[in-house]
């Protein structure tokens, strides 16, 4: 079969719908399907380089962190992937690409199935003042863009709720994201965890509360921090370490300093992907208090590199924290807190929610994700 997979991020780090759309398209290749993706160029010139397609495209930085716009939807290398003919066209952004996959589609009836990886009222802030008015553009917008999708791929029950909640026609079907658990298996020794932490200023004994991603505004990051300025008071042997990057660095380093804990929270920025598991492994507790997550990778990456979770309550996490076994889930300060003296206090049972955090995250592998994905193909050519 052949399978076209259009996305308007592809090369962000850390994003986690870049990651699912490498995971797809190695999956599918491994199971004899030829695979092109068509993405958005980091400049004016449009190339190829193997596989992948790159639109020349100019920057909406001041919309949005990252977002490009292409600077032509006419280009002879979209003519020569409407000449390869596409069996099926797999889209997983709503917006630029989306129009480029609507004008193959046309050309090659190839059937286009989307999956909706971004809850937009969450983000509208960054564009929209007014949460109630941000809340009915995404429900409109969503509705319009995606018209032409015979299938709507969503990787949560939260998603799915959502977009039944907007009145969406389509079908849906739910499949979780798979993520590569052969990188998330690989374990730093103890003396090379030993090393890194106290290059980073942790020693033996504090207990390193981890984060991994996007630090923006709907992650909630400020919660987290604020909590842990309450927790050192009484708790001098703990460190946070903030792995990654984003527009509301600034703003929480400033609030860092502000509440006084500068000497306790790490701010590494951006790492390679290929390092992401080392910097779990240096943590003892996975935590997040973002609602704005589809799936949540990162959470199921943590699980994968053995991490017991502690993250606020939501429905994406209902497959994967399950509480007392692997990690818990707060609603408030006093629960996150009294959470964090059980992991923190009680070795034994963190040892023990690490291993059920990686039996949980085996459930999410690549493989099974291809599977259901390739099911879905077959079922829209039928």
């Amino acid at each position: 079969m052949k399978v076209l997979i259009t996305t308007d991020l592809y090369t962000t780090a850390t994003n986690g719908v870049v990651t699912s759309v490498r995971n797809l398209a190695e999956e599918l290749r491994s199971r004899g399907h030829e695979v092109k993706i068509l993405t958005v160029s980091d400049t004016k010139e449009s190339r190829r380089e193997g596989d992948v397609t790159y639109i020349g495209s100019v920057s909406l930085e001041k919309i949005y962190p990252n977002v490009r716009k292409p600077i032509t939807y006419h280009h002879p290398l979209i003519k020569e992937i409407i000449n390869w003919k596409p069996d099926v066209i797999h889209t997983q952004s709503e917006f630029f690409t989306f129009r480029l996959a609507k004008q193959i589609s046309k050309k090659t009836d190839a059937p286009i199935i989307h999956t909706y990886h971004t809850l937009y009222e969450q983000y509208a802030g960054y564009v929209i003042r007014s949460k109630w008015l941000g809340l009915q553009v995404t429900r409109i917008l969503s509705k319009l863009l995606l018209l032409k999708a015979v299938r709507i791929i969503v990787p949560s029950h939260k998603i799915e709720a959502t977009l039944l909640g907007y009145g969406m026609k389509n079908p849906i079907s739910v499949v979780p994201s798979g993520i590569s658990l052969e990188q998330h298996r690989r374990r730093i020794t103890a003396e090379e965890r030993t090393e890194k932490r106290h290059s980073l200023g942790i020693v033996n004994s504090d207990c390193v509360m981890v984060y991994l991603g996007r630090l923006g505004m709907e992650k909630s990051l400020d919660e987290l921090l604020r909590y842990f300025a309450d927790a050192l008071r009484e708790r001098a042997s703990l460190k946070f370490l903030i792995v990654g990057d984003g527009p509301a660095r600034a703003e929480l380093e400033s609030l860092t300093a502000s509440l006084g804990i500068t000497d306790h929270v790490i701010f590494t920025g951006m790492v390679k992907p290929s390092e992401v598991q080392n910097y779990y492994q240096l943590g003892d507790v996975f935590v997040s208090a973002s609602t704005s997550e589809t799936q949540g990778l990162t959470y199921i990456e943590a699980a994968a590199n053995g991490l017991p979770l502690l993250c606020r309550e939501d429905l994406c996490l209902c497959d994967v924290i399950l509480p007392g076994e692997n990690g818990y889930t707060y609603t408030n300060e006093d629960e996150f807190l009294k959470a964090l003296d059980k992991i923190r206090l009680t070795p034994d049972w963190r040892a023990a929610a690490g291993i059920r955090s990686e039996e949980i995250a085996m459930g999410f592998d690549k493989k099974t994700f291809g599977e259901k994905i390739e099911k879905i193909y077959e079922s829209v050519r039928n």
